[in-house]
């Protein structure tokens, strides 16, 4: 289940949030999976520069108390949880916009450092790694943040490590997210994924959340920026049935290679595509975490 909701305070209790997220499962009592957009705990309504400054003392290591805290809440509700993204706090420093998830048993179980901070307007530290979380009872999520979703080069590694679901958490304030629903169904169609993308909303953000089929049907979309919940019942076999029998029963990008083809080379990543790696694993072949 996807929540469209306008973000917390920067550096604001949690209680509110626990509130919020408490009122989602009490109207969808069946949900196993609840995620709220990007940086959802943190807010705006400042100049950049006090805002950055503000971010950086909201900022801290993953084994601090707010996820402390976000891990209690989750093993309260009994659900896996994604709170959108966090300021984190870096070893040297740094400060990473960072995707989280959270077991039902309060564990973290997985993180993911924003690889393309949307420059020049943000703060944040690049990570350098992809991530993808085998959730029980659910299937293989890889995470995915906002600007991401722009650059086809991480949801396609993500779909190449086994993702089934990319859940991109979104903080568009801006007119250009018109652009990115056709960017989570063009990653959804060429990837054969289903894209959960889910926008904060108003007053903040332009919200229009999108959950996406691996054929780039959308399975629930959010009309405006209202505060509104998206619940959609996935079902991941669906991957491996389109896949098998093709994109609108055509499309097997996939299976493209023969056994025994050339390599082809790469040369704006210094790399190439090799045939016998093409293929993506599968959750059942590969361990549940990626590093971060």
């Amino acid at each position: 289940m996807a929540v469209q909701a306008s973000p917390q305070l920067i550096g604001a209790p949690l209680a509110s949030f626990a509130d919020e997220a408490r009122r989602a499962l009490e109207r969808h009592p069946e949900a196993k999976l609840l995620v709220f957009p990007e940086l959802h705990l943190f807010g705006d309504g400042m100049p950049d520069l006090q805002r950055n400054e503000a971010l950086r003392g909201a900022a801290e290591p993953l084994d601090g108390p707010r996820v402390d805290a976000l891990g209690a809440l989750a093993r309260e509700l009994g659900v896996w949880l994604v709170p959108g993204s966090v300021c984190e706090l870096g070893p040297a420093g740094e400060l990473f916009n960072t995707q989280i998830v959270l077991s039902p048993d309060g564990t973290l179980e997985g993180s993911y450092r924003k690889i393309f901070p949307w420059r020049p307007h943000e703060p944040y530290d690049p990570g350098s790694g992809f991530t993808v979380v085998d959730l029980d009872g659910i299937g293989r999520v890889g995470l995915n943040i906002c600007y991401d979703a722009w650059f086809p080069e991480t949801v396609r590694q993500l779909a190449w490590m086994g993702a089934e679901v990319i859940l991109n958490v979104v903080k568009t304030t801006t007119a250009d997210r018109a652009q990115e629903l056709v960017l989570a169904r063009a990653n959804a169609i060429v990837n054969q994924v289903f894209m959960v993308s889910v926008n904060c909303g108003g007053p903040t953000g332009m919200g229009r959340s999108i959950i996406v089929d691996p054929e780039g049907d959308v399975i629930a979309e959010a009309p405006d920026a209202s505060a509104v919940l998206l619940a959609a019942d996935l079902d991941l076999s669906a991957v491996d049935r389109v896949r098998t029998q093709g994109t609108a029963g055509v499309n097997r990008m996939w299976s493209q290679f023969r056994p025994g083809e050339h390599p082809i080379e790469l040369p704006v990543y210094q790399g190439r595509i090799d045939p016998a790696t093409w293929e993506p694993s599968t959750p059942s072949s590969e361990s549940t975490h990626r590093p971060r």
